[in-house]
Parts: structure tokens; C-alpha cells; sequence
């Protein structure tokens, strides 16, 4: 429950947090980021990792010169990072196959598993671009591509496209928007907003797979 309290104070005060983690590791700041966003797009097994909130809150911070960090570099650095953790998530979606949906496995929940299979119906590969800004579905559309075997090519193409959007769109809204000072006074008010209208998709797909019947 403590790690619980952690990773909760973690995520609501990331910008102090990762204050700390500039001011302590200054250019190893990069790389502690990009393992972060590899680790929440490319492990199924990780998708409590912030990734909304850490964008915006890195990209707030690199206005700052002193701290060494460059928005345009930490940008490159971090597509690159979403775009390589969706392969290796794709990679063991497709070495596991269809089986993984006949039964919930210690660390992989066969729920949220079966939501992310409702946006692939729905949406097709679109999913892949769609999920990149829904926390959880984040995590396992590659995953459900690899197991439903989306050609290499064409999820390419989507991950492509879905990395760049989402590390831009949240990266530069932080840089340009996180110093405002209605924001920056209420950084985790902020937070909270993202994360609620970020699993509006997965609340969604939710009803839609409990609700079949009942909508559109």
C-alpha cells in the first residue's frame, strides 16, 4: 500500500519530483525519461507508469535554461522512446499469440486486454494512433496488434504516427502552457484533469464490453 502512496504523491506532484531528478541527475535526465516512456508503451506489464502528466511536466520544465534541458532534443528523444517501446510491446503480442485471451494471467488482466480488443473492432488500426492518449489502452493496443498479427508494416506506420502526436501534443503543451501562472499554481489540479480525460476511451470501452448491446 505504501508503494501504492508513492507512485499516487509521485504522479499528483510530478513536477516537484521531477525537479529532484534534474537537479540530482541533470543530463542522465534524458535517459531516465526515456526508459519511463519505453517502459509504459513497451511492457504490458507496466501501464501504471505516468506518461501524460510526465510529458507535459517535462516539457514545463525545460523552459527553464538552467537545468540544461532542451525541449527539441528531450522531443526526438522520447518519440523515439514511444516508438521503439510499441515495437517490443507489438513483438511479444505476436511471439504470444491469440492464446493470452483464454485466461488472466498474474500480470497481464484479461479485461483490460479484452477493452483494447473492443477499440481494435471499432476503430482497426486506428487504435494504435487513438490509444496513444488513453492511459492502460495505452499500454496494450500494441500488445492486442501483435496477438491479432497486424502486419509489421502497417503498425509501423500507425506507431509512427501515434508517438509523434502524443510525445508532441503533451511535450510542447507543457513547454508553451506549464508556466502559466493559473497552471503552474495548480500543477496538480492540472494533472488530475489530464489523467480524467485521458481514461474517458478506456471508461468507454469499459461499458462497451460490459453493455454490449446498449450503445450505438
Amino acid at each position: 500500500m505504501n508503494a501504492l502512496h508513492q507512485l499516487i504523491d509521485f504522479i499528483l506532484h510530478i513536477d516537484k519530483h521531477l525537479e529532484g531528478i534534474i537537479d540530482e541527475y541533470r543530463a542522465l535526465t534524458y535517459l531516465i525519461l526515456f526508459v519511463i516512456i519505453f517502459c509504459e508503451t513497451g511492457l504490458v506489464v507496466t501501464p501504471f507508469l505516468p506518461g501524460d502528466s510526465l510529458l507535459f511536466a517535462a516539457g514545463a520544465l525545460a523552459v527553464h535554461e538552467g537545468n540544461g534541458l532542451n525541449v527539441h532534443l528531450m522531443a526526438v528523444l522520447l518519440m523515439a522512446a514511444a516508438f521503439l517501446g510499441n515495437m517490443v510491446n507489438y513483438s511479444i503480442g505476436r511471439f504470444i499469440g491469440p492464446k493470452v485471451f483464454e485466461k488472466d494471467y498474474r500480470f497481464i488482466r484479461r479485461d483490460y486486454l479484452l477493452r483494447t480488443h473492443e477499440f481494435f473492432e471499432k476503430h482497426g488500426g486506428k487504435t494504435v494512433i487513438i490509444t496513444r492518449f488513453a492511459p492502460i489502452l495505452r499500454t496494450f493496443a500494441p500488445f492486442v496488434a501483435g496477438v491479432g498479427y497486424m502486419t509489421y508494416a502497417r503498425f509501423i506506420l500507425f506507431n509512427l504516427i501515434g508517438g509523434f502526436l502524443w510525445v508532441f501534443s503533451f511535450l510542447y503543451a507543457g513547454f508553451f502552457f506549464g508556466n502559466v501562472p493559473v497552471v503552474k499554481n495548480n500543477f496538480s489540479v492540472v494533472v488530475i484533469a489530464i489523467i480524467v480525460i485521458s481514461l474517458l476511451p478506456a471508461f468507454y470501452a469499459a461499458i462497451k464490453t460490459r453493455f454490449p448491446g446498449k450503445h450505438g
